[in-house]
Formats: C-alpha cells, sequence, structure tokens
C-alpha cells in the first residue's frame, strides 16, 4: 500500500474511478431524462373506466400506484379481472374545458370495469389541450370534401388537413396585415413631423401626398381586416361534433384541431409515424397552450443564435485581453490587480452581471441609441429595452474571464526558446505573435471557448432581465428588413424549462415537455462542444505534425 501510495498508483486508481463515477452521474441523468421525455410524443391506447359512483372517464394511462393490502403467506392469489383494483392510476383524462385539470388519480377499488373501446378518438387542439372522446358527426360548409362512404373518422382525416392549411393561409394574411398596420403607422409619423415642422419649401406637396398615401393604407388596411374575418367564419363553420366518455357533447372547429388519432386500432409501425411527426413538430412548430404543448423551435433558435452572438463578442474580447496580459504587459503590481480581478470576476454570480446588463447595456447604450437614432418612437423603446443583442453582451461579459485564463495558460505553455527562435530569424514580435505563437496555442484558446460556450448556453438568471421572454412573437431574424433585429426579445430553452416547470397551472401536464425541453438543452451544448473539440483536435494535429 505504501509503495503503491509513493509511486502513485494509488492517487491514479482513484482518479480514474472519480472519472467513472462521474460519467456515470452523467449518463443516469441523461437517461432519466430521456426515460421520462421521450414517451411525450408515443400514442398510448385510450382506457375506458366506469367507476362505482357512475362516473366515466376515458384516457391513457400514464402512472400506477401499488395500492394492494398485505397477505397471508397463504392467501388465494388475486382473480386477473380484479388486479387492476389492486393499482391506484394516474389517469390523462384531457377535456381541459369540460374537467378543469386534465390529470386525474383513480384508485383502483372504485373502477368497476376498464375497456378500450376501438372508436376512442384522441384530439390535439390548439387549446385546451387533449379532447377524449367519440367522434359523432362531421359539418363541412367551405371545405371541398365529398361525402366518405367509409365513415366519419376518414371524412375527418381528409378535412383536417384542408382546414390546416386554410388556416396556415390565413395566419400568413394576418402577418401581411399586421406589416401594412406597420406601414400605416411609418406614414402617420411622418406626417407627424412634417406637421410639428417649420413651413419649408415644398412642406405643402409632401403632406397632402402624405395625407394621400395614409388614406389608401387606411382603406386597404379595412378591406384587408374585413376579408379576412369573413374567412376566418367560414373556416369556423366547419366543424366536428364528438362525445365524451360520459356523455357530454362537444362541437369543435376543424381547424383547431392540430391532429386526429384513435390509438386503439392503431398499429405499431403507424405509432412510430405519428411519433416521428410530432417530433418533427418539436423542433420546427411554434409552442402552444402555455408552452406545454406544441414545438420549441422559436426557444431552439433564440438558444443557439444568443449562444453564437456572445461568442462572437468574448471571444475575440478574451483572446485580446490575453495577448496583452501575457505577451505585452510588464509584470508588475498592476497587472497581478488586474488578473486577481479575473480570477474574481470567474467567480461572481450570473445575475449580478444580469443587473450590470440592465443599467449598462439597457438603460445605458440602448436609451443613448433611442434619443439619437430612434427618437420619433419615443417613448416606446427600441433599443432601451431588453433584446438578444443586450443579453448577448451580457452573457459576453460572463464568459470572458474563463477565455483569458484558458487562453492565457494556452500562451505561457509554449516554450520561451520559439518565441526567441523567431526573433532571431529575423521575424517582428507581431509576426512572432501571429504566425507562430497563436496557431500553437489555438488548442488552449479553443479549450476556454468550449468552457464559456457551455456555461452561456445554460445561464438563465441574467436573460430574465436582459430580454428573455416566455413566448417571442417574431424571430430575430426574418425576411423584414434589415433581416437582423437585435432589439427583439428572444426564447431560449433555459428559460422555457423555468417557466414550464415553475410557473406553469398544470404541473402534471407540464412534466414532460420539461424533460423533453432538458434534453434539447443538452444535446444542443453537446452538438457545439463537440464541433469546438473537433476543430481543437484537429488544429493540435495540424500543429504536431508541423513540428516534425
Amino acid at each position: 500500500m505504501n509503495k503503491g501510495m509513493r509511486q502513485g498508483e494509488t492517487y491514479v486508481w482513484a482518479a480514474s474511478g472519480a472519472v467513472c463515477l462521474t460519467l456515470l452521474m452523467v449518463a443516469l441523468l441523461i437517461g432519466l431524462v430521456m426515460v421520462n421525455g421521450l414517451g411525450l410524443f408515443w400514442p398510448a391506447a385510450m382506457a375506458r373506466m366506469e367507476l362505482t359512483d357512475g362516473s366515466v372517464w376515458m384516457g391513457p394511462i400514464m402512472a400506477r400506484e401499488d395500492a394492494t393490502p398485505p397477505t397471508a403467506p397463504n392467501a388465494p392469489e388475486i382473480p386477473e379481472a380484479l388486479k387492476i383494483q389492486r393499482h391506484n392510476l394516474q389517469v390523462k383524462v384531457g377535456n381541459r374545458d369540460l374537467y378543469g385539470q386534465d390529470f386525474r388519480w383513480i384508485k383502483g377499488e372504485t373502477i368497476r370495469t376498464l375497456s378500450h373501446p376501438e372508436d376512442a378518438v384522441l384530439l390535439e387542439r390548439l387549446e385546451y389541450g387533449n379532447f377524449h372522446g367519440f367522434l359523432e358527426s362531421v359539418n363541412i360548409t367551405s371545405l371541398p370534401i365529398p361525402y366518405n362512404t367509409d365513415g366519419l373518422f376518414p371524412q375527418l382525416q381528409e378535412a383536417l388537413p384542408l382546414a390546416r392549411e386554410r388556416r396556415e393561409t390565413l395566419e400568413a394574411e394576418r402577418e401581411n396585415l399586421a406589416g401594412l398596420s406597420k406601414a400605416l403607422n411609418a406614414v402617420k409619423s411622418q406626417l407627424a413631423r412634417e406637421t410639428r415642422a417649420p413651413p419649408g419649401k415644398g412642406a405643402r406637396e409632401r403632406s397632402f401626398r402624405l395625407e394621400k398615401e395614409r388614406d389608401a393604407l387606411t382603406q386597404r388596411y379595412g378591406v384587408e381586416n374585413a376579408r379576412i374575418a369573413k374567412a376566418t367564419a367560414q373556416l369556423k363553420s366547419n366543424t366536428a361534433l364528438f362525445r365524451d366518455a360520459g356523455g357530454k357533447s362537444k362541437q369543435i372547429p376543424l381547424a383547431d384541431i392540430v391532429r386526429a388519432v384513435r390509438p386503439n386500432r392503431m398499429s405499431v409501425g403507424a405509432k412510430m409515424g405519428i411519433y416521428a411527426s410530432k417530433v418533427w413538430e418539436l423542433l420546427s412548430d411554434e409552442p402552444r397552450e402555455s408552452n406545454t404543448e406544441g414545438g420549441l423551435f422559436p426557444a431552439i433558435f433564440g438558444t443557439v443564435m444568443m449562444v453564437m452572438l456572445m461568442s462572437l463578442f468574448s471571444l475575440p474580447m478574451g483572446v485580446v485581453a490575453a495577448i496583452y496580459l501575457r505577451e505585452y504587459a510588464r509584470e508588475g503590481v498592476m497587472v497581478r490587480l488586474v488578473r486577481i480581478a479575473v480570477y474574481n470576476l470567474a467567480g461572481v454570480p450570473s445575475i449580478v452581471f444580469g443587473v450590470f446588463g440592465l443599467g449598462f447595456f439597457v438603460y445605458g447604450l440602448g436609451s443613448g441609441l433611442d434619443s439619437l437614432f430612434f427618437a420619433d418612437r419615443l417613448p416606446t423603446p427600441t433599443f432601451g429595452t431588453g433584446g438578444i443583442l443586450w443579453a448577448s453582451l451580457t452573457l459576453a461579459l460572463l464568459t470572458v474571464p474563463v477565455v483569458i485564463v484558458a487562453t492565457e495558460e494556452g500562451l505561457s505553455a509554449i516554450p520561451r526558446s520559439i518565441r526567441e527562435g523567431s526573433l532571431a530569424l529575423g521575424a517582428t514580435r507581431f509576426q512572432t505573435l501571429t504566425r507562430v505563437i497563436l496557431p500553437m496555442a489555438v488548442p488552449g484558446i479553443l479549450t476556454g471557448f468550449i468552457l464559456a460556450m457551455a456555461r452561456a448556453a445554460g445561464e438563465v438568471a441574467p436573460l430574465m432581465i436582459t430580454g428573455v421572454v416566455k413566448l417571442a412573437p417574431a424571430l430575430p431574424i426574418d425576411g423584414t428588413f434589415p433581416f437582423l433585429h437585435l432589439e427583439r426579445k428572444f426564447m431560449h430553452l433555459g428559460f422555457h424549462i423555468y417557466d414550464v416547470g415553475f410557473q406553469s397551472p398544470n404541473v402534471e401536464a407540464a412534466k414532460p415537455m420539461v424533460y423533453m425541453t432538458t434534453l434539447l438543452l443538452v444535446l444542443i451544448v453537446l452538438v457545439l462542444s463537440l464541433t469546438a473539440i473537433i476543430l481543437r483536435n484537429r488544429m493540435r494535429k495540424r500543429m504536431q505534425g508541423a513540428a516534425f
């Protein structure tokens, strides 16, 4: 034992055991998240339960709780028909607009019968969550769908894509109407400025032209708004009548239905197809129902864009600062104080950086930009409020100390003889830095960048006061000039986890989405980190090859 400790073998085994334990904990964490998150999209069987009090409930069984009382060792075996009564069941009964909360715990001893009706329908809706029931009739007035002799459900399946297509067309037209309203407001602002300005040459002609343009836009806006309202009313007239398990009727517009399936009739292949379509919806669609359903594309886009913007700011600042401290600054009291300050900044709580970003970037720089370039929009702020630019700059300040420390470590690892050899061959100090030292220090710089990026991707506290929101109506990048809108607020996967997990009134319905969002955030961090690691390894191999 003493020999092993002297030779270091004991410490090697201890270090390897610690690494294995850490990897095991990470694997267990990711496994827990995957088990609880990936089952969100599987169309589970619908169970219909009649209770002893006369009530009837229907929905997929989400969890079971053993309620079997202790029995004697020689007691007879419980009959198969009564085994269901030995479990308390958590059932997603859906129908939030009829029942309130859509999860219920049902005691097994109160279940009289349990069946799986083949014609049970599960509807995913834009509002009020899922609806569980039976299809009674389909009323189609403005969709070109002929009567289907195969039954009502095939007719509903034919009508839903057309209703969805018209709904998306109307949403696009509403966005165009919003652009028209924006143009009208811009003309009104120009007209107001012309009215306030002192009279000059051509002022009356400009005012007349603006008034004419304003009246034309106002008339066009009214016509388009009326047309869209009429088309929306026609689309809402296409409905389907459903009956829940207890006999209550509910008429639902087809435009409000996202998906209709009969899980008890579906094969495994059909369920896998539904699962794949829901995964794609998660990655490409917008959230709905207070972020507990639908997609996460705005949050994914906002997270990735925020990390990229943060990297554009933090990496150059950190590398330049480290180069100055290591290569140019003379060692002394001031340099030592600066290094101490950098090390201390790396341990400052992130919320402190958020408060600084709010005061300096938002209320300082942002308000100044509004006064200089967007005075006509005041008191409505443009840059003087939270946005993705200020959030990225705040996180850049948060991660700069990590980049500085890692870059300094990489620069200090380069032997002094290499610098002296380059200078002896006639290279200037700047040429030595850019062509010899920095290429050799790139692996260390990228290591710091990886650590900074991983930390920034999961930070939430600074973002909550510098630009992140629960639901962003528009992405920071779109087809409207100037195409990149850094003043806009954005969504973030980390804040989405906090909002859905701790602010949602329906905790049980939000729990699977919390796990799925966590899994997506972990995967994004892994992909970004792996990309940087691959680049670092390639640079390292290139430097090693150049050394021989």
